[in-house]
């Protein structure tokens, strides 16, 4: 015979209030939009904003789409970390999961954003630690190859 289950009482907890639910603290996704494609230009230029959209194709809109609302509407834009910041965190996680292609795009921004070559090198230095010689190393050469093309090397 199957035993009955008890109902748990919701726990009361004194003096805090319920978190709103997370769908209405997001923004509306042309709020999203449009704050999302200025950050994108503010990080890498035209290029990198209004020219990479209007030449995507019907398959990619979709990312497009999710990339510029999401990512740069809703995640780069949130008040606790500056842009600045923003970027040393997004370059880190990149070389972790050594995806050049992105570094390089992210080295980019991160100057934009007010990283120095310093903080880039330091940042690639302590890399080696936590992520690897190999991974590091690959990391130093995407920015290195950037910095060089940029006239900065």
């Amino acid at each position: 015979m199957a035993k009955a289950v008890k109902k748990k009482t919701p726990v009361k907890i004194s003096g805090k209030k319920p978190r709103p639910h997370w769908r209405k603290d997001w923004k509306k996704a042309e709020k999203a939009w449009d704050d999302g494609l200025a950050v994108r230009r503010a990080m890498f230029g035209p290029g990198g904003a209004e020219n990479q959209i209007a030449d995507t194709s019907d398959f990619m809109w979709p990312m497009q789409d999710y990339v510029t609302r999401r990512c740069f509407g809703e995640t780069w834009t949130r008040p606790a970390l500056n842009r600045k910041t923003r970027s040393l965190i997004t370059l880190a996680m990149l070389v972790a999961m050594a995806r050049p292609h992105e570094i390089a795009v992210h080295v980019r921004a991160a100057l934009a954003n007010g990283v120095s070559k310093e903080e880039l090198s330091e940042l690639m230095l302590h890399s080696i630690i936590y992520c690897g010689v190999p991974k590091a190393v690959e990391g130093f050469r995407t920015a290195h190859g950037v910095l060089k093309d940029m006239g900065l090397e």
